[in-house]
């Protein structure tokens, strides 16, 4: 008998490989066989009609708070991720100093995005020390595995004090001891280090990230203790400017250390390399002996735009500033008004003498690439589906159009501005970054810029519209796809032991209606601790997800089941020698 029997799927391997007819059997939380399993199930689930793939591997999120009190770590549980990597972009919540708690919450939270009364709220501390900070972690159960890097603006203030978050240069010994700290967390079982590099990151108050203007020495001197300890990747996000430096320090660090370094790929106004030139630099640098990879986002990465989410058009306009601090039922009642909306759309989009930056001004005035998002979303929207070009279609203002977009539904109407990665109306340059072997699947930023993106979705974003639905560009095999979303961001951080169904391997699968996979509309919930508020997506079509052989989720819903654990150091399988046995 084995514990669980899935009969009669597609089997999608994650490997790359053309999909068969099989079944799957798993036994002590592994997969012990594939293809025909003649033996009876404990559990048996019956797989016709449906695809059963590796659970995905998600190498870019920010569930770092929520992971000490949230078992679900929605919502990329619900789309079929089994597996998450935290602590990117340079922030986290070790090592902590007793008194810096707020500082770290205050950092995550202007960052991030993630409210900081939830993160007060949610954050019970009892750790100082990376170390600790991973015992912690380790003693909660939840419905997929944590996978923690260390952050570099919280070792960097944990070493210097206010040297380090003003973001002064690093002494010699500073650099000594930062480095001492990153080798202990990741021999405690992190797998990889994070730096961020953009101005773009800051503080609740304002400051950029500690780290972010960090001299060459300080970089490589982190690249060593990575060496030190045998495993590890140097994730960040940069600005990339001035583009040569970046990759002369990430080539030194990497071909140096032997040790993969992992950047963010953006294609922006605000970034003065275009994704060519990044490639280009990443092909060249890898051609002479680094082991350089480029995140990529499978869609624009774009804001969310409603009355209640982090931004909206109307934001410093005198009459919703007057009301922006009143309950939502009286906000409400304000923006139902006639006399309210005429005097909002007649006032400035700024008060005098505020400075807008171009990304403020793309979200308080640029209709033409701002775009409605309906109750089935469509994140590859045309011109003619932008603000601008609805409103001049009825020979309306913009503004008042953009107005009564939100106020659908009770005022829970979405724009979507895609500010980065969308060039020029379409993602065709992503259809062919998928294709290329220096990328990998990311920045899908789970559990963070909770009122502002939702693209925890991403990896079924990759089922529906890059596999099913596109109609505009190339698409991507189903077999590309899942090997893409699997075994290959496994295989990024040395996580051998899963995204591929086969002897040996996690018994983390999906079965998925692929027929039947829809995206549902974003939604705001106020479910954090505190009341928090942060945007959620869920989808039809996942049938059953599975973790360590139970199901943890039927048809969305979950099933109390909890095998998920934190993940501890690399995993190295000898598939040879499983394929033998």
């Amino acid at each position: 008998m084995h514990d669980l029997v899935i009969r009669g799927g597609t089997i999608v391997d994650g490997t790359g490989a053309a999909r068969y007819l099989g079944d799957v059997a798993i036994d002590d939380g592994l997969i012990s066989n594939v293809g025909t399993v003649t033996g009876r199930g404990h559990e048996e689930i019956d797989a016709t009609g449906l695809i059963i793939t590796p659970g995905f591997v998600d190498v870019h999120t920010h569930y770092d708070g929520q992971a000490t009190w949230d078992p679900e770590l929605a919502p990329s549980s619900w789309h079929g991720v089994t597996t998450v990597v935290m602590g990117n972009c340079g922030v986290g919540f070790a090592p902590a100093a007793p008194d810096r708690h707020d500082w770290l919450i205050a950092l995550m939270e202007g960052v991030e995005d993630i409210p900081g009364s939830a993160l007060a709220e949610g954050l019970t501390w009892g750790w100082e020390t990376f170390p600790e900070y991973l015992d912690v972690l380790e003693r909660m159960p939840r419905t997929v595995d944590v996978v923690a890097q260390v952050p570099h603006g919280a070792v960097r203030a944990y070493v210097m004090g206010e040297r380090g978050a003003r973001n002064e240069a690093a002494t010699p010994e500073d650099i000594a001891a930062m480095a001492d700290i990153v080798e202990q967390g990741l021999k405690a079982g992190a797998l990889g280090f994070s730096t961020s590099r953009t101005v773009v990151h800051r503080s609740s108050d304002g400051s950029v990230v500690p780290g972010t203007y960090a001299a060459r020495d300080e970089l490589v001197g982190i690249g060593q203790a990575i060496k030190r300890a045998g495993h590890g990747v140097f994730e960040l996000a940069s600005d990339l400017n001035p583009c040569a430096e970046e990759f002369a320090w990430m080539e030194e660090v990497s071909r140096e250390t032997g040790m993969p370094v992992s950047y963010a790929l953006i294609q922006s106004k605000l970034v003065q390399a275009s994704w060519r030139e990044q490639m280009r630099r990443t092909e060249e640098a890898n051609a002479r002996g680094a082991n350089i990879t480029a995140q990529i986002a499978l869609r624009g990465t774009g804001i969310l735009m409603n009355w209640r989410a982090t931004a909206h058009p109307f934001l410093l306009r005198p009459s919703w500033r007057a009301i922006a601090g009143k309950l939502w039922e009286e906000q409400l009642a304000a923006l139902k008004d006639p006399a309210f909306k005429a005097k909002l759309l007649a006032e400035p989009i700024a008060p005098p003498g505020v400075k807008l930056n171009d990304m403020m001004l793309q979200v308080f005035q640029d209709w033409h690439e701002q775009y409605t998002l309906g109750e089935q979303p469509d994140y590859e929207p045309t011109a003619a589906q932008s603000i601008a070009a609805l409103a001049a279609s009825e020979g309306r203002d913009p503004a008042e159009y953009a107005y009564d977009v939100m106020m659908a539904d009770e005022g829970r109407g979405f724009i979507y501005l895609p500010m980065l990665n969308y060039v020029e109306g379409h993602l065709d340059h992503i259809a062919e970054l998928l294709h290329h072997k220096d990328t990998v699947v990311s920045l899908a930023d789970g559990g963070a810029h909770c009122g502002s993106i939702c693209d925890a979705a991403s990896t079924t974003f990759m089922l529906t519209h890059w596999v099913r639905d596109r109609t505009r560009g190339a698409r991507v095999s189903l077999e590309h796809a899942v090997m893409r979303l699997s075994s290959h961001t496994a295989d990024s951080y040395g996580l051998g032991d899963r995204g591929r169904i086969a002897p040996g391997m996690l018994g983390d699968l999906n079965l998925i209606d692929m027929a039947g996979l829809r995206l549902l509309k974003p939604y705001l919930a106020f479910d954090l601790p505190a009341g928090g508020k942060r945007l959620l997506q869920k989808a039809e079509g996942y049938r059953a997800t599975i973790k360590n052989g139970q199901v943890t989720f039927r048809d969305g819903s979950p099933t109390g089941a909890r095998p998920g654990m934190l993940v501890r150091g690399p995993r190295v399988i000898d598939r040879e020698v499983v394929a033998a046995e």
